[in-house]
């Protein structure tokens, strides 16, 4: 198979733009509803108790992970069967009309518990195309990149992430400002989900011009070798890989959606900020993020990821608890402090999963084996990440109790990132042979030169 370096240079800036670009307009969509939530609560799930109504809201948002792992298994079965090209497509497509249709919602003033059952259905929706989305663009990514800077040019998927959740985040922060309260509640918190509308428009184009990857056309070039692995025969041969890149990303997607999508109400409810405060509390960060991920995968390309790992998972268990009591003191510029603590950790691990996530698996099974493993963990972790905060808070009177969480999800992670091979050097386009030879995982992660 012809080694993935070949790709030329200009051709690798376009395959990172459009994979970005789109993936910013993915997680814009997702974004907007956590930024949002505390108007939400009070639109959708009314009632004379805010904790409550909170709580209802962090649940829909919870319920819409529980798609996640189906989507991935739909669209990562498609994408190993048919290519990465056409599946990216569909995802853009599905997110953004599911999330203009939110904006385009009535709510429980209007039309009862019907408005329930639709926000319901569309955030099912999100979570769906979202189960597609992140893997699919990194396996696309990768399978261009040459092998001694994966984590480097990689690490413009979580770029672009961490971008779309500070644009969204902005967008509140501004609609906050610029409206009063009475606005924003009848028609402001509109705008930013019918902003999903020309975006996924733009996502939609530059994904239908992207052109299939180099392993995946090679590999289905090859007469003697299926393009595509079953799924019984992926769980059987890469159940191991899975299950430790799992226990990783936990903390992956625990940290994450701590960070971008429940601080933002931590620090109101437990910092005592307003709300406009929070927003750009979490604004500073995300930029901080977005700018500092291309450092981190550099540096995971120079000292290789098991390293990484460690260095992230150690972070966690020191930096956790300062960065909520530092969040929790009621002082902007002592939250921006906490905030960036949790920003550290948060970013270094997802750019070190996007290496993985490739890394890990075959071309014939990467997409299925890693949307899988990466949603499962979210959908247990991230998903749930805001509802069991606010839970934990209410249950044991501490605002430092989902610090605690945090840590003890670092010491799972630790364990099973750390039982993962080094793969930093091992070639993405030659893997399918070492499959057939050695046979399973044992082929798959193996390094090699």
């Amino acid at each position: 198979m012809r080694d993935v370096t070949d790709v030329p240079p200009e051709r690798l800036r376009k395959v990172i733009s459009a994979a970005a670009l789109g993936n910013f307009v993915e997680w814009f969509d997702f974004a907007v509803y956590g930024f949002l939530a505390t108007t939400i609560a009070n639109l959708f799930f009314p009632g004379t108790d805010p904790s409550l109504s909170l709580l209802k809201t962090f649940g829909v948002f919870a319920v819409a992970f529980a798609m996640r792992p189906l989507g991935g298994l739909v669209f990562g079965v498609l994408g190993d069967k048919t290519g990465r090209r056409a599946i990216l497509s569909i995802t853009i497509l599905l997110m953004a009309s599911a999330t203009t249709l939110i904006g385009l919602l009535p709510t429980y003033a209007s039309i009862g518990i019907m408005a329930l059952i639709l926000l319901t259905l569309l955030r099912c929706i999100q979570g769906f195309s979202a189960g597609g989305e992140y893997a699919g663009a990194v396996a696309y990514v990768m399978e261009h990149a040459p092998r001694h800077r994966r984590g480097w040019y990689g690490s413009f998927i979580p770029v672009s992430t961490f971008t779309a959740f500070a644009a969204a985040a902005l967008i509140a922060f501004s609609m906050e400002n610029l409206l009063s309260s009475e606005a924003m509640s009848a028609w402001g918190w509109r705008v930013p989900f019918l902003v999903a509308a020309p975006l996924g428009i733009i996502g939609l184009y530059l994904r239908w011009r992207m052109d299939e990857t180099p392993a995946f056309q090679a590999l289905a070039a090859e007469a003697a070798t299926h393009a595509h692995s079953p799924l019984s025969e992926t769980l059987r041969t890469q159940g191991s890989a899975m299950c430790r890149l799992g226990a990783f990303i936990a903390l992956t997607a625990l940290s994450f959606y701590t960070f971008t999508t429940y601080f933002a109400t931590f620090l109101q409810v437990a910092g005592g900020l307003t709300r406009p405060q929070s927003l750009l509390v979490s604004t500073v960060a995300l930029v901080f993020s977005a700018a500092a991920c291309p450092l981190a995968g550099m540096a995971s390309d120079r000292i290789g990821r098991r390293k990484t790992i460690a260095a992230v998972c150690v972070w966690t268990l020191v930096a956790v608890l300062p960065a909520f009591w530092l969040a929790s003191s009621g002082s902007v510029v002592n939250a921006i402090g906490g905030v960036l603590l949790l920003a550290v950790g948060a970013l270094v691990c997802n750019v070190v999963t996007a290496a993985l996530l490739s890394e890990t698996f075959s071309t014939r099974n990467r997409y299925t084996a890693s949307a899988f493993t990466y949603n499962v963990s979210y959908t247990v972790f991230g998903g749930t990440a805001p509802l069991l905060a606010t839970w934990l808070i209410s249950t044991t009177g501490s605002s430092l109790s989902p610090a605690f969480y945090l840590m003890a999800i670092a010491v799972l992670a630790m364990a099973g990132g750390l039982a993962l091979p080094e793969t930093y050097r091992r070639s993405l386009s030659d893997d399918t042979l070492r499959d057939r030879s050695h046979g399973g995982t044992a082929g798959t992660i193996r390094s090699a030169a």
